[in-house]
């Protein structure tokens, strides 16, 4: 990367990797002029372009690498030895567009400290400006239309900077120098309501649509428990948990108990959620039947503007708290099912019914970003939902390949797209279930591949014929790779971590469509290169009612009875549910019914044995609330059984039945029975075929209690497990591993016919 120089050399210098949106360019003027060089630097399509002329040089190339911008992340750097021109000056000249783009934006980061001292001097021009911003901080791919990275290529264009602006956007000394978001109350966007009239409508109680970086959020008042209520009315949410936001780190201490990993992903530049125990008692109604709480710290000038005004109220409001941190609600503001609200227009049509009151802003969102959920898993961070604060940031594959699209599955439905060594993953997009989220979500692949100028040779999809993301795939007119789901899982963990050779891999889901056609999701398989395949699975159980049984936990207990031979304890043991004898009888009359190997399944029917929960609310709530009562793990004696690569815990599920067993009791026992069986198993895998890298992935590792004691446990036995990090264990990262795979298949020079499957 670093050349040797001469006196008076000129080189001109490419760097790629995310450095537009991230004061780059001022950073490289700033550094030739300090060293007394002369030349220019741009933005292309492949990123920066600078020639640089005179003495310094390599003191120039050794301080562009040492110490870059914070938010710039350099990839690659070549340099070439050009003719000098012996003029003196240094110059940042306007952008050029490129026939095929090798650079990317980056993503949203939250306003940096420099920015709120700005906004909080009475002294400056941006005082308690909602809008502050500079090149290190603010909204960057959620306001971006392409490429290059300049305000003309932006939502920013309607706004021309003032002189004052313009000034600073000149001044190379200004930390504002060529910031491309700069605005101040004089040229700017502005909100259409002020910010004490939001604080005060949240202290009466009101629930607020608040249009934010990446679309419209629902806020109310977190402690006010009929605020709360309403809202869960409201939006149809009776139980599904709430994220809180908070004003600032010291704060957190109110409510949860952050450890120090927890505490520098609140405080990191992307702001996610974080999944924190909680500690206040009065969160029980914002995450029922759960021990953690969803957290997230003010990251927008208008957020902290709010919390300002909330925090200063006086009387009785300021009682009420007892002097104690204002909390917020902080949800996504969508009708149920649909793509999060990003225009004014559609927020007033279809949030009037929820919000009290609709706060806008005259800045177009470009590209919708729901916030991004974080929590720790087995000693490191984890993604739960990939979005705002992250997404584009790309996943480094180690090696280019071809060009590829995959677009996930039907639900958490991501895209990815790969451009040489790098895969994209998209933000979190939903669920494929109506029109408006298909609409979104189409949108996001065009606009893509669009931003990323690729011309895909394949397009990857799920097995499943009915998911919309599979006739999608269809659609576009290139040879389709079709990816069994749970092989997926596996090789998105594959792709981050850049493993090879020979592999046992452990997938652990709700739901995916296997190779036979059957509903799998507790699945044992081996890899010795592109394609996975299974070896063992969890005992089936039956799936009474398919996705109903899904939501409707009762049935799989009822499953699980019939399975146990106790089929006549259904209707004594569920007695709200009046089909459960009915059902009962129907599966033992039926032997060929339709079956899960699912792992998610077999929570549901503990929790269901366990009396927990019977009808869920919202995707995941049994095993979640069975996973907040486990305090001390321990395994059943005989609790699981384990013939021919089939892991049967039909023991622990009678054990669960036994007469005096509480239901924290009953959460201990399943979890370390659960934890103890998967061990053996894997580990007797490990004997046969003489492997010790272990892959894990499914929705079910994002299960901390089940995630964490079952990477330590295989370590003990001198296994190395491999989780997911920079994709979801759910079905989010699914389209990664999609990718993944087909890039491997054409990579090993198979011929891509019109449909392939692996």
């Amino acid at each position: 990367m670093m050349v040797p120089t001469l006196p008076h050399d000129r080189l001109r210098i490419r760097v790629r990797g995310a450095v537009q949106g991230v004061g780059f360019r001022p950073f490289v003027y700033g550094l030739a002029t300090r060293n007394g060089l002369s030349g220019f630097v741009l933005n292309d399509g492949d990123g920066v372009l600078a020639e640089v002329e005179g003495e310094a040089l390599d003191v120039f190339l050794a301080a562009m690498l040492r110490s870059p911008p914070p938010l710039a992340r350099i990839e690659s750097v070549e340099t070439d030895r050009v003719p000098a021109l012996g003029r003196a000056g240094f110059a940042i000249r306007p952008s050029l567009a490129a026939t095929a783009a090798q650079t990317r934006i980056g993503p949203d980061v939250a306003t940096c400290a420099a920015c709120l001292e700005d906004m909080l001097d009475p002294a400056s021009r941006f005082y308690l400006y909602p809008f502050v911003n500079c090149t290190q901080c603010g909204p960057r791919a959620s306001m971006t239309h392409r490429l290059p990275y300049d305000s003309a290529n932006t939502s920013m264009a309607r706004f021309p900077p003032c002189d004052a602006c313009a000034a600073d956007y000149s001044d190379q000394t200004n930390r504002r120098f060529h910031a491309e978001g700069i605005a101040c109350p004089t040229c700017g966007p502005r909100l259409d309501q002020s910010i004490d009239a939001i604080a005060a409508a949240l202290i009466r109680g009101q629930i607020i649509a608040l249009k934010g970086i990446g679309g419209f959020h629902l806020l109310s008042d977190a402690r006010n428990e009929t605020a709360v209520a309403e809202l869960r009315r409201r939006k149809h949410r009776p139980e599904k948990p709430f994220a809180v936001m908070i004003a600032d780190i010291a704060s957190v201490a109110d409510i949860a108990a952050p450890t120090v990993a927890e505490q520098a992903m609140l405080d990191s530049p992307a702001r996610p959620i974080v999944l924190i125990r909680s500690t206040d008692g009065l969160m029980a109604f914002v995450a029922p039947g759960l021990d953690r709480i969803g957290v997230i710290l003010a990251h927008t000038p208008t957020d902290h503007l709010l919390f300002r005004a909330l925090n200063a109220a006086t009387g009785s409001s300021q009682e009420r708290v007892q002097a104690r941190p204002f909390i917020l609600i902080a949800t996504s503001a969508n009708v149920s099912g649909d793509p999060l609200i990003i225009d004014e227009q559609d927020a007033r049509a279809n949030l009037a019914g929820i919000a009290d009151l609709i706060v806008s802003h005259d800045r177009q969102i470009v590209e919708r970003m729901d916030d991004t959920v974080c929590t720790i898993i087995d000693g490191a961070p984890a993604y739960i939902r990939r979005a705002r604060g992250v997404v584009p940031e790309p996943i480094d594959l180690g090696s280019d390949g071809p060009d590829v699209i995959a677009v996930g599955a039907h639900l958490k439905a991501t895209v990815c797209v790969t451009r040489g060594r790098e895969a994209f993953l998209s933000q979190h997009l939903g669920d494929l279930s109506t029109v408006r989220t298909r609409r979104s979500y189409e949108e996001t692949v065009r606009r893509m591949v669009s931003m990323l100028d690729v011309k895909p040779e394949a397009v990857a999809c799920d097995l499943h014929p009915d998911y919309h993301s599979t006739a999608f795939a269809g659609s576009l007119g290139l040879p389709v790779v079709r990816v069994q789901h749970h092989a997926a899982h596996l090789a998105a963990v594959v792709a981050e971590h850049r493993l090879s050779g020979p592999l046992i891999g452990v997938a652990l889901d709700g739901h995916g469509m296997g190779d036979d056609g059957s509903a799998w999701g507790g699945e044992l398989m081996l890899s010795d290169g592109v394609a996975w395949r299974r070896v063992g699975h969890l005992r089936p159980l039956p799936f009474p009612g398919g996705d109903r049984a899904a939501r409707t936990p009762w049935r799989m207990g009822v499953a699980a009875l019939t399975v146990l031979g106790r089929a006549d304890e259904a209707a004594r043991r569920f007695p709200d549910q009046l089909l459960a004898g009915r059902l009962a009888m129907l599966i033992t009359a039926n032997p060929k019914l339709p079956t899960t190997s699912s792992m998610g399944r077999l929570f549901d029917a503990a929790s269901a044995l366990l009396g927990l929960n019977t009808v869920q609310s919202y995707e995941g709530q049994a095993a979640m609330q069975l996973e907040a009562l486990v305090t001390r793990p321990r395994c059943l004696t005989n609790g699981y059984a384990i013939r021919e690569g089939v892991l049967d815990f039909s023991p622990l599920l009678a054990a669960l039945l036994e007469p005096g067993l509480t239901t924290p009791d009953g959460a201990d026992l399943f979890h370390g029975t659960l934890v103890e069986g998967l061990v053996e198993w894997i580990d007797q895998t490990a004997d046969t075929t003489e492997r010790t890298q272990v892959v894990l992935s499914g929705g079910c590792m994002m299960n901390a209690v089940l995630a964490d004691r079952l990477a330590a446990k295989l370590r003990e036995r001198g296994l190395v497990p491999w989780l997911p990090r920079a994709a979801p264990a759910n079905d989010g990262g699914l389209s990664l591993g999609q990718a993944a795979m087909a890039r491997a298949l054409l990579s090993v020079g198979r011929s891509c016919q019109p449909e392939l499957r692996i």
